[in-house]
């Protein structure tokens, strides 16, 4: 949720650090701050609200000038948003320097560490959980700061993301995780620390991603020290574990490039990500579908096929609109590959002793690959016996390290909070696997080749879809003022309904429900009223004749019924008060084509509310805490 920005280098860090923060607006956050050393020691500007707010803030501060320093954007854990509990958080050492930290994450014993710092003399200015962290860092401190982090993270209990810098060492950085992303970019004379690649891409593409449990040291300062070479500049970086144990740092180049995360012509990110979906998932199919042959290709998973084939269950996990994917999944494996699947939150997964047999395999489902819960539900599969393969699209993170295969998305980074293309991306991603394994197994070669066929069409009937935006906008804002929706599908459509009524409540704040169009009649039929907007995916395939009786029975009691219809579906005309069109597609892959009208339905249902749909209140991109 929180982001973490951080410099040493040769340039002066305020501007660069900003900047940053700016990047990392759209992982959601309630207060920011900068702390930059100098010769004046370390000084600090925090600030409630955007980070334009903070920037001003800077501006007006004194001595805010330095080439090292750290920054932040807080999601309120431990403490209401405001300046003093905003990050960075600071410790005083014995000697009088200061230690400044920023934190990601959750420290478990912050009160009794708390209550064992204020044994020690120190005094608290916060309600936070990371105040105590900085505090236990400055008491340990004895003249190295890479050993007084290491010291103190061996007493903290929690998951954690942190950068550090001390007035003791002015041209010293450390980074730790434990939990929580952290990579370290490396660019020209100068090191930065990130939790995320878009705060830092602008300036390098070069990165080291942080394991569990390490520690880096990186120093850029003025090389007045060796005495032996003419560099004037001196440069370095260590990482070792929170047990001072050497490691060796591998440098990954990023998948991403500024122009990916630039917003161009449109007014916010989240449309842009849904128009630019056709040419995404282009790329997403790219080199994994043979037309000549019939066949998928998947790299990730050629090692793997016999084992792959002869699986005996599958378990898919992830949380929000990846569990909404994974329930596609679910439909899609045992339809095509005859494999027993289920979709599992991954939040509830661990907590609930699952059962894990032999053969089974566990499919964790993350844009980021670094959401707590589904990084959770993963080791615990895996503790238990299961083959983990991957699906994500962040390059080099940890789901996509600790996973035994994968295939990635390859949709480029996703910045709007409200996910579409990655959505998009991992349905396609479970649509290949399915189709590889069922080919392995029961799949015929004709098979293959139709749904592949299909699937390669599937971008340029997206493009088709989503030229109806402005008369979906229209139909919209003649239901806009009703607080209570529907959203109704079967079969591989119900997962659909699910994904639209999440990304109406997400950024409209409009109470929407999704459930499968049958379950209406055991409850919920009971919360329809006059005009109440009831939207059903009603495509033609297997369970058509089923939905068109659901929706008359809407439709009786008053609802006023918006449906998703196969193009020259002329009967639904007859039932629906709107219809929007999609391409006739088979129906495993009705999915990639049915979601995108909701998607442009939730975008401007929260457009005409007057919502910053970017910026979903108390939502974050990420949830990197449990």
């Amino acid at each position: 949720m929180c982001g973490i920005v951080a410099y040493v280098g040769s340039q002066q860090a305020s501007r660069l650090l900003v900047e940053g923060l700016k990047r990392l607006e759209y992982r959601g956050y309630d207060s920011a701050g900068v702390a930059i050393g100098n010769e004046h020691g370390i000084n600090l500007a925090r600030s409630v609200g955007r980070v334009a707010v903070l920037e001003d803030n800077v501006e007006q501060t004194p001595n805010l000038h330095g080439t090292i320093g750290i920054a932040h954007t807080r999601w309120a854990t431990h403490g209401e948003p405001s300046e003093a509990n905003a990050h960075p958080h600071t410790g005083t050492t014995r000697d009088g320097h200061t230690i400044a930290v920023v934190h990601n994450g959750i420290i478990e014993n912050y009160r009794t560490l708390r209550t064992y710092l204020e044994g020690k003399g120190h005094t608290f200015s916060s309600q936070t959980d990371t105040e105590v962290l900085a505090k236990l860092i400055a008491e340990v401190y004895d003249g190295n700061l890479e050993q007084a982090v290491q010291a103190a993270l061996r007493e903290v209990t929690g998951a954690y993301a942190i950068a550090v810098i001390t007035s003791a060492e002015p041209h010293t950085l450390i980074g730790a995780r434990k939990g929580s992303p952290l990579i370290v970019g490396v660019a020209d004379r100068s090191y930065l620390v990130a939790s995320d690649a878009s705060a830092i891409v602008a300036h390098t593409t070069q990165v080291v991603a942080l394991d569990d449990y390490q520690v880096v040291r990186l120093c850029a300062g003025p090389n007045d020290q060796k005495a032996d070479t003419d560099e004037p500049w001196s440069v370095e970086l260590r990482t070792t574990t929170i047990d001072n144990i050497p490691v060796s740092a591998q440098i990954t180049e990023l998948e991403m490039d500024l122009d990916q995360i630039e917003l161009g012509p449109y007014p916010h990110y989240m449309l842009k990500e849904i128009m630019e979906q056709p040419e995404t998932l282009r790329t997403c199919l790219r080199g994994r579908i043979d037309r000549r042959d019939g066949r998928v290709i998947l790299g990730g998973l050629a090692q793997h096929t016999r084992l792959l084939a002869r699986a005996q269950r599958i378990i898919l996990t992830g949380q929000g609109t990846a569990f909404h994917a994974g329930l596609i999944g679910e439909y899609l494996l045992e339809d095509l590959a005859k494999i027993p699947a289920r979709v599992q939150y991954a939040s509830e997964f661990r907590y609930r002793n699952p059962i894990i047999e032999d053969g089974s395999i566990i499919i964790p489902i993350s844009q980021s690959g670094e959401t707590a819960d589904t990084l959770s539900a993963l080791r615990e599969a895996r503790d238990r016996g299961a083959f983990a393969l991957g699906v994500v699209n962040t390059v080099g993170s940890t789901i996509a390290r600790e996973t035994d295969a994968g295939v990635y998305l390859h949709v480029g980074p996703e910045i709007g909070v409200a996910s579409t293309k990655a959505f998009l991306g991992q349905v396609a991603v479970l649509t290949l696997i399915s189709l590889y394994v069922g080919r392995r197994r029961f799949l015929a070669e004709a098979d293959v080749a139709r749904y592949l066929e299909a699937l390669d069409q599937i971008p340029d009937h997206i493009n088709t879809i989503t030229q109806q935006s402005d008369r979906i906008r229209d139909v919209v804002e003649q239901v806009i003022d009703r607080d209570n929706w529907l959203f109704l599908g079967r079969g591989f459509n119900y997962p659909v309904a699910l994904e639209g009524a999440l990304k109406l409540k997400e950024i409209s704040y409009i109470h929407a429900e999704g459930m499968p169009a049958a379950e209406m009649k055991h409850g919920p039929i009971a919360l329809i009223d006059q005009g109440m907007p009831v939207v059903f995916v009603a495509t033609r395939g297997s369970q058509y004749e089923k939905v068109i009786s659901n929706i008359e029975e809407v439709r009786s009691r008053g609802g006023r019924i918006l449906a998703v219809a196969s193009e020259g579906d002329t009967n639904i005309a007859r039932y629906a008060d709107f219809v929007f069109e999609v391409p006739d597609v088979p129906e495993p892959l009705q999915p990639l084509v049915t979601v995108i009208p909701l998607q442009l339905l939730a975008y401007h249902a929260a457009v005409l509310r007057g919502h910053d749909v970017d910026k979903p209140r108390n939502l974050a991109k990420s949830v990197t805490v449990e």
